[in-house]
């Protein structure tokens, strides 16, 4: 292959590429933007304390004020699942809006879960931490799978 071929070859993947990026929330208010970022800041704390778990490195202090802002972040994603908001670039199922009682019940369990970790965490005792941590883990996993696209 010649080197101009191997230049368009380039530009053109790199061209192709880019087109192919995620589609962008361009509605008012940017809903599915908004509560996809709280999901992630939720995620951000939620995170490092499973890490502190699996690999023996718990922080009392640490853990608790992760707890604390999970629980703190928790509320802000529900809100943006409004009934107009089932559009690109969106993750959730329709399962969303077709079973919103059953959204409802994950949602509430979630809070629960979490309600328990903070307790937990608020023991300083790493050996209670274990179970709400993994219970709280469980209301995600059981969500995504009825309502997160994969």
């Amino acid at each position: 292959m010649r080197p101009s071929q191997l230049v368009s070859l380039l530009l053109m993947t790199a061209v192709l590429g880019a087109c192919s990026g995620e589609v962008e929330d361009t509605r008012p208010g940017q809903p599915v933007k908004t509560r996809q970022t709280a999901f992630k800041e939720i995620l951000r704390s939620f995170e490092p304390m499973g890490v502190m778990l699996r690999t023996n490195s718990y922080n009392a202090d640490k853990f608790l004020a992760l707890a604390t802002d999970v629980v703190a972040k928790r509320d802000a994603p529900w809100g943006h699942f409004g009934a107009d908001t089932n559009y690109p670039p969106t993750k959730a199922t329709a399962e969303v809006w077709q079973q919103p009682e059953k959204f409802e019940q994950a949602r509430l369990a979630f809070i629960a879960a979490t309600d328990t970790l903070l307790m937990a965490a608020q023991t300083k005792d790493s050996k209670q931490l274990e179970a709400p941590y993994k219970a709280a883990y469980e209301t995600c996993q059981d969500c995504h799978k009825t309502f997160k696209k994969r």
